[in-house]
């Protein structure tokens, strides 16, 4: 298949630079007779050079060589894309913008399978869902395939494809999901500050830092944290066809991959050249090539993409925030 694709390309190359040569030379060598030769020459030939471009451009999209269209989730997740809570948080990429690149591969009659990236230890729960159903959503083979890490939110994008792959070095797991907050009662009774509650309904300012919580509260947080890890088991159960009961006998531990691919948690082991053999079988080619689908991004988020740490594994990621009451909820 890619072959005649090249040959395609090569052939629709050659005859639009044809045309375009004889239609550049009849315009300003042959038929204007007050132009000078020389002036037609060098005209004709910044046609032909513009020519050439604009049919290598229509070319590739025409005949494009790909076949495979690639996104990549990397860092925390985020809605926005901006960096968590920790000061060395890194920037990533936005997760509108992995749906959307996403649903832009499946729109492209050209992609017939996505291979999905993975190197990201987690972070906020809608937007791991949303791209865990875009991925859901496309049609034809999906892979995830996870180079360092692939934690938690991660793993619920994961989910949403027809296998996981994994590198024998990788990080896999953390099936959890964390509430905290920061208690700063006593600090703010050391300062001088006090805290003075003007809220309509029991719970509102449930997880205010300024305050000691009761039991009450604790529970009813425990209770929303409880309610999301459950909505999580139930997904990667669903998702990954794996027993509910174990996935909670993880209790959200992360595994290298190996130890993963024993429980089940991983579909196979291998590098990337592996995944794109077994892509190629999945589509009856020979081989296949893989396009990069990947949102326009400023420079400074083009620099920001090399800062991504293993230890956000071991709880570190982008907290979602519950309302406005300084209580965070991530997976």
């Amino acid at each position: 298949m890619g072959s005649s694709r090249g040959i395609a390309r090569l052939l629709f190359v050659v005859a639009g630079t044809l045309l375009i040569a004889a239609l550049a030379v009849g315009l300003f060598v042959v038929y204007p007779e007050t132009l000078t030769d020389l002036f037609g020459v060098l005209v004709a030939l910044g046609l032909l050079l513009a020519g050439i471009r604009l049919v290598g451009n229509l070319a590739s999209s025409a005949f494009p060589e790909y076949d495979v269209a690639e996104v990549a989730v990397e860092g925390p997740i985020t809605r926005d894309g901006g960096g968590g809570p920790l000061p060395s948080s890194p920037r990533s990429t936005p997760a509108d913008d992995v749906v959307d690149q996403i649903d832009r591969a499946n729109e492209d009659d050209h992609v017939e399978a996505l291979l999905v990236k993975l190197n990201t230890p987690g972070g906020q729960v809608v937007p791991s869902d949303d791209i865990k159903l875009a991925a859901e959503r496309f049609e034809g083979p999906t892979i995830a395939y996870t180079t360092d890490l692939c934690a938690s939110g991660g793993y619920w994008i994961a989910s949403g494809c027809d296998e996981l792959w994994a590198r024998d070095a990788s990080i896999v797991g953390s099936i959890g999901v964390i509430g905290s907050r920061v208690n700063a009662s006593e600090l703010a009774e050391k300062l001088g500050l006090e805290y003075e509650r003007f809220a309509a309904g029991k719970y509102k300012d449930a997880g205010v830092p300024l305050k000691e919580m009761d039991d009450d509260e604790r529970a009813y947080l425990q209770g929303l944290t409880d309610d999301y890890y459950e909505s999580f088991v139930e997904r990667v159960s669903e998702g990954r066809d794996l027993d509910p009961a174990l996935v909670r006998q993880t209790e959200a531990r992360v595994y290298l991959a190996d130890d993963a691919h024993e429980l089940g948690l991983v579909d196979e082991l291998g590098t990337r050249e592996d995944v794109e053999a077994a892509l190629a079988r999945r589509l009856e080619v020979e081989e296949v090539t893989v396009e990069s689908f990947e949102p326009s991004r400023s420079l400074m988020q083009r620099m920001g993409t090399g800062a991504r740490n293993v230890a956000y594994a071991f709880g570190a990621g982008v907290a979602s925030v519950v309302g406005d009451r300084g209580f965070r909820l991530r997976t």
